[in-house]
């Protein structure tokens, strides 16, 4: 049973297409307005917005470490 107005984590991390474990770790680390932690379990609120994904996706990084192998071959 659940405090009127909001919802689980189970329920949280189905609507938004992550795992139960990432929506617990943003709730950790306050990156959901409004959620509040009763004993064990997360409360977040129903209107709750997903909050953006701040990783690096344009490839600028990719295989980062291969790069730094052939600069110091090169000398």
């Amino acid at each position: 049973m659940m405090i009127e107005g909001y919802t689980t984590v189970k329920e949280i991390a189905e609507k938004w297409g992550l795992t139960s474990r990432t929506v617990q770790i943003l709730c950790a680390e306050g990156k959901i307005k409004g959620v509040t932690k009763f004993g064990k379990a997360w409360a977040i609120p129903v209107n709750a917005e997903k909050p953006t994904d701040n990783r690096v996706t344009s490839g600028e990084y990719k295989n980062w470490r291969n790069k730094n192998k052939k600069d110091n071959q090169d000398d």
